[in-house]
């Protein structure tokens, strides 16, 4: 029998569902019950399969003692050996094991197929549920479980399902069937096997039960290790400058001692399993034996049933054994189902029943009386009153966690207000449809998104009908068509996943070009030539200030020289706006916009 994690060597521990029950009614209603007609086939052709699988060591058994008869006739001066009907038996033997395995090839293939499509259903679901999530949900997860739920638990819950299933059909059936044609052989020598089952049981449940937590030890301090070495491997650069290789041998040491440690002791234990079963298993082969032969000389039993007996006696053992390992994938199955489900059933963001079009609106926005909170408990916009009116060019500026990107993730609907209103041509944008409302705006932000594909299929990402033409010119309007040129495919270069392959200059250049060719109504930019060098700062700025025309533009700057020329500059802080006005008024007033122009200039001396 399998260790308690599926082998001697071990496995993580195997996790278990909040609310098994539950999760399971989910699955078969909103899955597995869609495949009805294939799982039948499943069910008959795995029964049909373990039926004649388990007649096998019987038939082969009448081998046996037809050959110990024919030696027994030959000694008494006899016939002998019927070879012929040896060999009808043994014909019979194997016609039946090929019709076990092709009923097994039907199930199997069957199982695979409905398996495979539950999980492309899944995945699908779980992609649409993305796009419907509101960005709340994001903001208290990692990326990493968001990701570990697309990848690791869906396909957790495919593999195992398709192993799941059949496996648990076909092992009731062989521990029935065996058992009954153990009893059907002698029940003296079956009650002799099923003695050392509870024996058996006690063993496991005692060394799993001290292994466990060794292997929960295992987890964390192998957690540690991954964690300090993707830690050191992606600052590998600040730990060379800062001498720090040292510290981190002598903290990867001390985590790597502790999963020593842990992970022998879990390994040991685990190890320990195989010996101790066999040797009980050894104990019932012997007692099956012994109780065989007495039973054989009374001529109770033949012995070609001893041998018959003691396959299936070899046959249930195994079995017993695969239900504990049914077990552990069924538990991972189940708790990766539930995570999933967990997931599905997040609230998403509410869409009105109105549709709006915006093709006909023309850029008027006005915040009234704005409160806005990430947590309703902690406001951090108060009271916001703006009104903007069509092709102005607005900027917002204040200190870091003054709230300034925050304006544009409510304007955009990224995050609902709490109270207020704001309107865009004197529409609710609650009134529109969330993608529709989006189609309004381009934006470029500070960090920058590039997929992996083609330069020209990014710079189309936000236009996917847009013609090369489009393309060249939305690139030279960016300053960006000649570094295009210089790469060795041009617009069909290549960009990895990450990006990497280009600088991040380069990257928010591109950026650009797409928000350009995206001919959008209302412009938000970011800190838009962060990453810019002060020579291609100045082209860009001028190709903006050109796009910019004739549209409403939000500009979030830190750099105040930036925006010098906006129609209306709204000063923020703690949420609020404490000023606005255009840039040499605000000067004049000598208030906090006063500060922090000059504190820029200040830094700078310094």
């Amino acid at each position: 029998m399998p260790g308690p994690m599926g082998g001697p060597g071990g496995k993580v521990p195997m996790q278990k569902a909040k609310n098994f029950k539950a999760t399971t009614k989910k699955l078969i209603n909103k899955y597995l019950s869609k495949y009805k007609f294939a799982l039948i086939i499943v069910f008959i052709f795995a029964i049909g399969s373990a039926i004649f699988n388990i007649v096998g060591p019987k038939i082969l058994g009448n081998a046996t003692t037809e050959i110990f008869n024919g030696l027994i006739s030959k000694i008494s001066g006899g016939a002998g050996i019927d070879f012929g009907k040896i060999g009808q038996i043994l014909l019979t033997l194997l016609i039946l094991y090929l019709i076990s395995a092709i009923f097994s090839f039907v199930q199997g293939f069957a199982m695979t197929n409905v398996a495979q499509k539950i999980t492309y259903k899944i995945r699908n679901d779980v992609i649409s549920k993305i796009n419907k999530l509101p960005m709340k949900y994001f903001d208290k997860r990692t990326h990493g479980e968001v990701l570990s739920i697309v990848t690791n638990d869906i396909d957790t819950l495919g593999m195992n399902l398709n192993q799941t299933i059949t496996e648990i059909i076909r092992t009731v059936c062989m521990i029935i069937g065996i058992m009954i044609m153990m009893l059907s052989i002698s029940w003296e020598m079956t009650l002799i096997s099923i003695i050392i089952l509870p024996i058996a049981a006690i063993v496991v449940k005692n060394i799993v039960g001290k292994s466990q937590k060794y292997f929960q030890k295992q987890q964390e301090y192998l957690a540690h290790v991954n964690g300090q070495v993707e830690e050191v491997y992606s600052g590998l650069n600040i730990v060379k400058v800062f001498n720090a290789e040292k510290k981190t041998i002598q903290d990867f040491e001390k985590a790597n001692k502790e999963l020593y440690n842990s992970g022998w002791k879990s390994q040991f234990l685990s190890g320990l399993m195989h010996p101790l079963l066999n040797f009980l298993s050894n104990i019932g082969y012997v007692g099956v034996a012994v109780a065989g032969g007495y039973l054989a000389i009374q001529g109770t039993i033949t012995v070609g049933n001893i041998q018959s007996f003691i396959q299936y006696n070899k046959q249930f053992t195994n079995q017993i054994g695969q239900i504990a390992q049914i077990s552990s994938t069924l538990q991972a199955m189940v708790a990766a189902a539930e995570r999933v489900f967990e997931f599905l059933e997040e609230s998403e963001e509410e869409e009105n029943s109105e549709n709006i079009e915006t093709s006909k609106l023309k850029g008027n926005i006005q915040f009234k009386h704005v409160h806005f909170g990430y947590d309703e408990n902690k406001i951090i916009i108060n009271d916001f009153n703006s009104n903007i009116k069509e092709g102005q060019k607005i900027a917002i500026v204040g200190p870091t966690g003054a709230g300034k990107t925050t304006i544009v993730k409510l304007l955009m609907r990224f995050y609902d207000v709490n109270s207020g209103e704001i309107l865009i041509d004197g529409h609710n944008i609650k009134e529109f449809d969330r993608g529709e409302l989006r189609k309004m705006f381009g934006m470029v932000l500070q960090d920058t998104w590039l997929f992996g594909g083609t330069v020209k299929e990014n710079i189309k990402y936000g236009k996917e009908d847009a013609t090369d033409d489009e393309v060249i010119r939305a690139a030279k309007a960016a300053h960006v068509h000649h570094f295009i040129k210089t790469l060795p495919n041009g617009y069909n270069s290549i960009l990895n996943e990450e990006s990497s392959n280009i600088s991040a200059g380069q990257k928010q250049l591109l950026t650009i070009a797409r928000v350009i060719l995206a001919n959008p109504k209302v412009l938000i930019l970011d800190e838009a030539t962060s990453s810019i060098d002060t020579r291609t700062e100045i082209q860009i700025q001028k190709a903006m200030d050109n796009l910019m025309k004739g549209r409403t533009s939000f500009i979030i700057a830190h750099r105040l020289s930036t925006i010098k020329n906006a129609d209306l500059i709204l000063v923020m802080n703690h949420g609020d706006i404490v000023e606005q006005g255009k840039h040499e008024e605000l000067l004049k007033r000598e208030g906090f916009y006063y500060s922090l122009y000059n504190s820029q200039f200040e830094s700078e001396e310094e």
